[in-house]
């Protein structure tokens, strides 16, 4: 794991945000996803430096997980590192949007 995937894991392990559990590098598909609910079939995704060449393929990406009936939220890694405050409200308001 990135910096950044360690940190938003520290907070987002052990049900600690709402109770939600995650799974951290979980692959679906031909994919790895970065963090994965399954209960709200939400997958977090963080984005390094790597990801300014290829929005193209993030973006492609995004849309097949959408259609598999996933919804994906996506921060940048310096959103995790200098607000994570922010980036677990976002992620709640996700989750609660997800609810079964």
């Amino acid at each position: 794991m990135t910096p950044a995937e360690l940190k938003l894991w520290g907070a987002l392990q052990n049900k600690q945000l709402d109770g939600l559990k995650f799974r951290p590098q979980h692959p679906v598909g031909p994919f790895i996803l970065d963090f994965w609910c399954p209960a709200r079939k939400l997958v977090v995704e963080l984005d390094g430096g790597v990801h300014e060449g290829q929005t193209d393929y993030d973006e492609a990406r995004t849309q097949q997980l959408q259609d598999y009936g996933y919804r994906v939220i996506r921060f940048r890694n310096e959103e995790v590192v200098s607000d994570l405050a922010s980036v677990l409200e976002r992620i709640r308001e996700a989750a609660r949007r997800s609810a079964p």
